[in-house]
C-alpha cells in the first residue's frame, strides 16, 4: 500500500534515485552541485522549497516539490508544484493521485488560493491525471536566459 509522508533526511540516496528518473524524463542533466543545492534546500526549514514522497514496501517510488509563491495581484500565497515523479514501474499505481491529494491537503492547511504547476506539452500520461484533478490554464509560459560569469 502506498502512502505519503514528508521527505526526510535520511532519505537521500532513495530520493536521488527517483529524482534521477524525473532528470532524465525531462532530458536534463543532473550535476553534484545541483543535486546537493536541491537537498540543501529540501532539508532546510527557511527555505521555500520542500517535498513529500510517496512510499510503498519500504520503498520511495514518488516524489512532489513544492513551495509556496506569492500572488500579488491577489494578495494571497498560491502553491506552486516544482517537481513530481513516480518511478516508471510504478506508473498506472495510485502514488501520483495521491501526491497531488497531499499536497492539496497541504494547500488547505496553508490556506494556499490554489497550486499550480507546469508539463510539458508531450507529457501525455501526467496530462491525463491532471485533467482530472485540475483545470488547464490558456497561460503560456516564457524563459529568459541570464548570462552569468561562470
Amino acid at each position: 500500500m502506498t502512502s505519503i509522508r514528508a521527505l526526510d533526511a535520511s532519505d537521500f540516496d532513495n530520493w536521488l534515485d527517483v529524482y534521477r528518473f524525473y532528470a532524465e524524463h525531462y532530458k536534463s542533466d543532473l550535476t553534484d552541485d545541483g543535486i546537493s543545492a536541491t537537498w540543501a534546500w529540501l532539508m532546510d526549514a527557511g527555505h521555500p522549497l520542500t517535498g513529500i514522497v510517496a512510499e510503498d514496501k519500504g520503498q520511495l517510488i514518488g516524489l512532489a516539490h513544492y513551495r509556496a509563491m506569492p500572488s500579488p495581484l491577489r494578495g494571497v500565497n498560491l502553491g506552486f508544484l516544482d517537481d513530481l515523479v513516480v518511478k516508471p514501474q510504478d506508473r498506472g499505481s495510485d502514488a501520483a493521485k495521491l501526491l497531488l491529494g497531499e499536497l492539496k491537503s497541504i494547500g488547505k492547511k496553508a490556506k494556499w488560493a490554489k497550486i499550480r504547476w507546469i508539463t510539458r506539452d508531450d507529457n501525455y500520461r501526467a496530462r491525463a491525471l491532471y485533467d482530472k484533478v485540475a483545470t488547464k490554464t490558456d497561460w503560456a509560459m516564457y524563459e529568459m536566459d541570464i548570462d552569468l560569469p561562470r
